[in-house]
């Protein structure tokens, strides 16, 4: 769930970036549309939060363009123009979604959340693989019925994984969805976030460690 944020204003482009992260999202950010549009034709995002003014003018113009050309990343436009007229022409544009400044940071998430579920892969508001599940409205994670409490990193990856059922995922796909530009894919940061959330997941153990290649979620005595 890797997300663009396109915002000018420095502070709260931190403030939104910090509340995404913490809900288990990557971020990736841009100040501008020309960075951002770059950007967008380099990474595949499950959903842009789209500042309306930029230093380069009005973005619903490079959005309508981008629409026109069969591009289908759901889009939230966050701006502080909220006249009827002003979301309409959103709206007309190609934003899928409209919230105006000053707004809830809680409310923001939950939008994105919604955007991203309402994307044309169709993703589930609940992901189970045997006696795991979790909730992506209340992001919660249960096993066997108890409650756990992940780390947002923990969280990206288990979601990732419960896509990915019994298939081997690498580690540079678990960087490209779960980690922003600002990730170090040599690190030792993947193996980190797993040893956690191996532990917290408990037994018996059903993330299984393909050597050279990644990792599989599964039930299987012999994932090989």
């Amino acid at each position: 769930m890797r997300v663009l944020l396109v915002e000018d204003e420095e502070d709260l482009r931190h403030v939104i970036s910090a509340g995404l992260r913490d809900a288990g999202y990557a971020v990736d950010t841009a100040s501008d549309w020309p960075e951002a549009d770059v950007m967008l034709d380099l990474v595949s995002y499950s959903c842009v939060v789209l500042d309306r003014i930029v230093p380069s003018g009005d973005t619903l113009l490079p959005l309508q363009e981008r629409r026109r050309r069969g591009w289908t990343t759901p889009v939230l436009c966050l701006t502080a123009l909220n006249e009827v007229a002003d979301r309409v022409d959103g709206f007309h544009s190609g934003a899928d979604d409209y919230l105006a400044k000053p707004f809830a940071m809680v409310e923001l998430v939950l939008r994105v959340g919604s955007l991203v579920r309402r994307a044309p892969e169709r993703l589930p508001v609940v992901l189970r693989y045997t006696d795991i599940e979790l909730d992506e409205v209340r992001r919660e994670v249960r096993r066997a019925g108890v409650l756990l409490y992940p780390t947002p990193k923990e969280y990206a990856v288990l979601h990732h994984l419960l896509l990915h059922p019994d298939e081997v995922v690498t580690r540079t796909a678990l960087i490209e969805h779960c980690w922003d530009e600002m990730a170090d894919p040599v690190s030792n940061v993947v193996d980190a976030v797993m040893a956690g959330l191996r532990r917290k997941l408990g037994e018996p153990a059903l993330i299984r460690t393909v050597r050279g290649h990644g990792f599989r979620l599964t039930d299987r005595a012999d994932p090989s």
